[in-house]
């Protein structure tokens, strides 16, 4: 192919992010549930024939997957990679802080950047730092990967990392909110999963922000950093 054709299909694949519905579409499923249609329009404030015409355009261009179920029709992110990107590029968005005009505003967005999910790792303040914890102890190389010391690590926590075919083991994730790296690939996902079954997250209901309890300082976090985000 030529890289005039290439071109042209970038063009065309970046055109579907290019509408803020679509936009909000895919933030939204950033926390890596699948929606259906009536969810997204009532969360865009559209009709559901509008957000049916997106999430047609979504799923053919390959950023969405469908799931059916029974006469019910879903949508999530076709992927983690797809996620990784969404994230990516909300990370590189200039931002622009929004004035929170009530307590219970400052608190919600206090809490998205202090911990949340990213599709399924961890994301916010305490993503960037377990990110950073584990390459000071050498469990982390960016360049490498995860080390022989990481291992041994995860297998101390009793967390196995089951392989997925084109998901790389260790990926970096630029994090909206610090626009530093967090830790996503299988690593990434596991240590999610693990730190919600062990409790030392739980999720807060109607977003994407978790409640980081005190046994999260089972992962290794600097005591200062523990007390943070606790």
């Amino acid at each position: 192919m030529s890289m005039q054709a290439e071109g042209q299909e970038l063009a065309a694949w970046a055109r579907m992010l290019a509408d803020a519905t679509r936009a909000m579409v895919c933030l939204a499923l950033l926390d890596g549930r699948a929606w259906t249609a009536t969810e997204l329009a009532r969360l865009a404030h559209v009709s559901r024939p509008t957000i049916s015409e997106h999430l047609n355009l979504l799923v053919d261009g390959g950023l969405l997957a469908e799931v059916r179920q029974g006469r019910h029709r879903y949508v999530r992110l076709a992927g983690p990679e797809t996620a990784e990107l969404i994230e990516g590029l909300a990370a590189l968005t200039p931002r622009r802080t929004a004035t929170a005009h009530s307590l219970a505003a400052v608190s919600k967005r206090e809490a998205f950047a202090r911990a949340r999910t990213c599709y399924d790792h961890l994301a916010g303040k305490l993503g960037v730092a377990l990110a950073d914890a584990m390459i000071e102890r050498g469990l982390l190389d960016w360049s490498s990967g995860l080390t022989t010391e990481g291992s041994a690590w995860l297998t101390d926590l009793g967390i196995t990392i089951e392989p997925h075919r084109g998901r790389p083991t260790v990926r970096s994730c630029l994090d909206v909110t610090e626009r530093r790296p967090h830790l996503a690939g299988a690593v990434g996902a596991a240590l999610c999963a693990h730190a919600l079954q062990e409790g030392w997250v739980r999720r807060i209901p109607g977003g994407r922000a978790l409640k980081v309890t005190g046994s999260v300082r089972e992962l290794g976090l600097p005591a200062g950093v523990v007390r943070e985000l606790v």
